[in-house]
C-alpha cells in the first residue's frame, strides 16, 4: 500500500470537541449584540431581491437547528469565515476571504454555513455577498454565537496547536 492514500472514515471528534468547548463557556443569560447591524440596513429577505434574477435559499429563523449550526462551525475553514464576518462588521464577497482552499471547496463551505442558517448570501452583480445572521442566531440560541467566537478567538490568541482553528 505504499504510495496509496486511504481515505479515513469521517469522525465527529471535531464536532464533539467544539460542542464541549462551547458548552463549557455557554451562559444562557449572556446576550450578544450585533452592533454593526445597527449602523446599516440589513440585507433584504429573499422575496425582495427576487428581481435580481437569481436567489438563494435560506432557512427561516424557526427552522435553524442547533445540530446543523454546530456541525457548520466544527470545520476550521467555516469557523474562520464566521470569525472574519464577525470581525469585519460588513457584508463580504466570497473571494474577499482569501481561503486556502479551491473555489469549489470554498463554495461548499459557504453552502454548509448558509444551509445551517449561520450566514445569509445574496447576489450583488456576479458576486455572492455573505453576512452573518447574528440576530437570527441570537434569537434562536441566546449567547451561542458569542461563546463560539470567544472560544475561537481565545484559541487563536493562545496559538493552540490542538485547536484546528486557522489563524487569520
Amino acid at each position: 500500500m505504499e504510495g496509496e492514500h486511504r481515505r479515513r472514515a469521517p469522525t465527529y471528534s471535531n464536532t464533539i470537541i467544539l460542542v464541549v468547548r462551547i458548552l463549557s463557556n455557554y451562559d444562557v443569560h449572556r446576550t450578544f449584540k450585533c452592533t454593526h447591524r445597527q449602523r446599516r440596513k440589513p440585507m433584504p429577505p429573499r422575496e425582495e431581491s427576487a428581481g435580481a434574477g437569481r436567489s438563494l435559499n435560506h432557512p427561516k429563523p424557526e427552522e435553524i437547528r442547533i445540530e446543523n449550526v454546530l456541525h457548520a462551525l466544527s470545520d476550521p475553514i467555516r469557523l474562520r469565515i464566521v470569525r472574519e464576518l464577525a470581525d469585519r462588521h460588513e457584508d463580504m464577497a466570497c473571494v474577499a476571504f482569501g481561503l486556502p482552499v479551491s473555489k469549489s471547496t470554498s463554495t461548499h463551505h459557504f453552502r454548509v454555513l448558509r444551509d445551517a442558517g449561520v450566514i445569509r448570501q445574496q447576489y450583488h452583480g456576479t458576486s455572492r455577498v455573505s453576512a452573518l445572521r447574528c440576530d437570527d442566531l441570537e434569537t434562536r440560541f441566546p449567547g451561542l454565537l458569542a461563546a463560539v467566537l470567544q472560544s475561537a478567538n481565545r484559541a487563536v490568541e493562545l496559538g493552540s496547536t490542538r485547536s484546528n482553528v486557522p489563524r487569520l
